[in-house]
């Protein structure tokens, strides 16, 4: 498993779709977000665009781990973008109260899985103290997401001005 941080803008995205093609024949992109608004549909569409043929999509919101598990023999390893935005849906959706649940079973689905996973994730909690408390509840739950996540990870990547710097393991090559 591959965890690739970065901020918004940072190049992340970029870096780990280059690492999935270089790494994988047959790749799975496992889609968080959804179209709520004319702007998100158009990052999707603008996203879709940028991957090739190769590229089987998944779009899943909120349930990851059973897409990681039912991934199948068409694809031989998952791009999870992002775990942040599944973040994100998950406590609008169904509740912090539901989120220790589901995080629970996304890091059993990454334990269980025997295709290896890249995920993106953004790095929230450099910048300033959110206003509200459901903004600084998001920011600590991703906080704790992304310690999960590189406990759990074979490489840390962190990607800053579309530079990949290795946290922990070694920076994979991407093309």
């Amino acid at each position: 498993m591959i965890l690739v941080l970065g901020g918004a803008r940072s190049g992340k995205s970029s870096y780990a779709q280059n690492l999935a093609e270089t790494l994988f024949k047959r790749p799975l992109y496992l889609a968080t977000a959804e179209a709520h608004d004319s702007e998100m549909a158009d990052r999707i569409r603008r996203h879709r665009r940028q991957r090739g043929s190769r590229w089987c999509t998944c779009e899943e919101p909120r349930a990851i781990a059973q897409a990681i598990l039912e991934a199948g023999p068409r694809c031989d390893g998952v791009l999870l973008e992002c775990a942040t935005m599944w973040l994100s849906n998950v406590m609008l959706a169904d509740g912090r109260a539901a989120l220790a649940r589901c995080k629970r079973e996304v890091m059993r689905a990454l334990r269980m899985t025997r295709r290896p996973v890249i995920i993106v994730a953004n790095e929230v909690g450099m910048g300033v103290v959110p206003p509200t408390p459901l903004g600084r509840d998001f920011r600590d739950e991703a906080g704790w997401l992304n310690q999960a996540l590189a406990a759990t990870a074979d490489c840390v990547v962190l990607v800053i001005a579309g530079l990949p710097m290795a946290l922990k393991g070694t920076v994979p090559c991407a093309d």
